[in-house]
């Protein structure tokens, strides 16, 4: 009996519902819960995490950036932050609105001098890529919106929002 339960630890598990990492996704450690008034500075651009303003953005489709320190704290809420060069094709920001379209933990806006013409952050992930109809945009939007990487998963996105200058 013992030699049978000392066989089964060693045969591999099947059957087992792992996530594969995102190709090109980077992974980040921020805290959650770090309220600041004021304009931030971030390492990452945009940001995935760290100190934010109280009052969240409320999530949707924006066609002018939006404030950092507001859209951290929705993804701190469990929101994926989709963001696009403004000088992006007309048929590309109509591939992303799609994207987004239905779901009630997204952010989409515009955001001047980003890496790639398209970054998708979540709250400590992001991935950048060159095209707006790359299929990683959708699984990594599957994948977090509102996942167990936020802190505050399920928390609000939408009401006592922010479009406003930081305060």
């Amino acid at each position: 009996m013992k030699a049978l339960f000392l066989a089964l630890l060693l045969i591999p598990l099947t059957g087992c519902t792992r996530t594969k990492a995102i190709e090109g996704e980077k992974v980040f450690q921020y805290e959650g819960g770090l309220h600041q008034p004021g304009r931030q500075t971030y390492k990452e651009t945009p940001p995935v995490g760290g100190v934010h303003n109280s009052i969240w953005q409320h999530c949707g489709v924006y066609d002018r950036p939006i404030y950092n320190e507001h859209a951290v704290h929705s993804m701190e809420h469990g929101a994926v932050w989709v963001t696009y060069r403004p000088d992006l094709s007309q048929d590309d920001l109509a591939t992303l609105n799609k994207l987004v379209d239905g779901r009630t933990y997204t952010l989409l806006s515009p955001y001047p001098g980003l890496p790639t013409p398209v970054v998708i952050s979540a709250w400590n992930r992001q991935l950048q890529v060159n095209r707006a109809d790359d299929p990683r945009l959708k699984r990594f939007l599957n994948t977090y919106e509102l996942g167990k990487q936020a802190p505050e998963s399920g928390s609000p996105c939408v009401g006592d929002a922010s479009t406003s200058e930081t305060q």
